[in-house]
């Protein structure tokens, strides 16, 4: 059974959605629909959907068909981070980098009925703040955490188990994964890295320091990110590009690399680098 999770913001009328269903069953595929970023919103399901909610039918599922932008496959990938299972991503959104599929291809989802696809296991974060000694809170993320000023600059520090990284003051900084490396890191200057790599990308946002560049360590450091003294200023932590806390003086951010992976169904329709290239051009 594949679960079908659309943004129901861009696939209006979930028409996509029903093309894309229709198609699996033809092929013998059984289905479910289960929409994210729908709760609470009257009028965007139709009335002849059966909307179902994924967490309880993912037992049940082999893959999930993920319709809309990144951020619904990062919403998807955090809901099932607990439940690892293929997420193939049909492009609804901008650049798409995590999709393989586009909507003028959706015919591609036959192949995909019949196994003809890869899976490529992608690294993910533990991310934890921690106060005065005590976890605040902790979350996981596929592309990447961001200590990031109200409007502020702000003074950071990152280091590992072999000592100090980088210290600057600056906007804020990020810390993602190699399928996050294609997403804010990139905007902030930080280099593209595979996507089923395993490393820690370190990107400073605006530093106030000509020294201040970005970092790739081994997935295997332990990185801590300690904010300065905020003199009042204000910073925020964000996770996937979710707001997850509001920082304090002192507070640490550790982030290692998770336990589990993300599994993301690959087409094999063009290499990484020559979607990148496409994508960016």
């Amino acid at each position: 059974m594949i679960a079908i999770c659309p943004n129901p913001f861009r696939d209006t009328g979930l028409e996509i959605t029903k093309k894309a269903a229709a198609l699996l069953e033809a092929e013998g595929v059984n289905t479910v629909i289960c929409p994210v970023f729908s709760e609470g919103e009257s009028g965007v399901i139709p009335m002849d959907i059966d909307e179902r909610v994924l967490e309880d039918e993912a037992a049940r599922c082999d893959m999930v068909l993920v319709i809309g932008g990144d951020g619904t496959i990062l919403e998807v990938a955090r809901r099932l981070h607990h439940q690892p299972m293929p997420i193939l991503g049909l492009n609804l959104g901008t650049k798409g980098f995590m999709s393989t599929l586009e909507p003028e291809r959706i015919d591609l989802l036959k192949k995909v009925a019949h196994g003809g696809y890869a899976v490529s296991r992608r690294m993910m974060l533990k991310v934890r703040l921690i106060r005065d000694g005590v976890t605040v809170c902790s979350h996981f993320a596929l592309n990447d955490a961001v200590i990031h000023g109200y409007g502020d600059c702000i003074r950071l520090s990152a280091a590992c188990e072999s000592g100090k990284i980088t210290s600057f003051s600056g906007d804020g900084i990020i810390l993602a994964t190699p399928t996050g490396s294609t997403g804010y890191s990139m905007s902030a200057g930080g280099p593209i890295v595979e996507p089923d790599a395993q490393n820690i990308i370190i990107s400073p946002i605006c530093p106030h320091a000509i020294g201040a560049r970005s970092f790739v360590l081994s997935g295997n450091r332990v990185v801590k990110v300690t904010a300065g003294h905020l003199r009042g200023r204000r910073a925020y932590l964000s996770v996937d590009g979710k707001w997850a806390a509001d920082l304090s003086g002192g507070d640490v951010l550790e982030v290692s690399r998770a336990e589990h992976e993300t599994l993301m169904v690959d087409l094999e329709l063009k290499s990484f680098f020559e979607a990148a290239y496409d994508k960016l051009s």
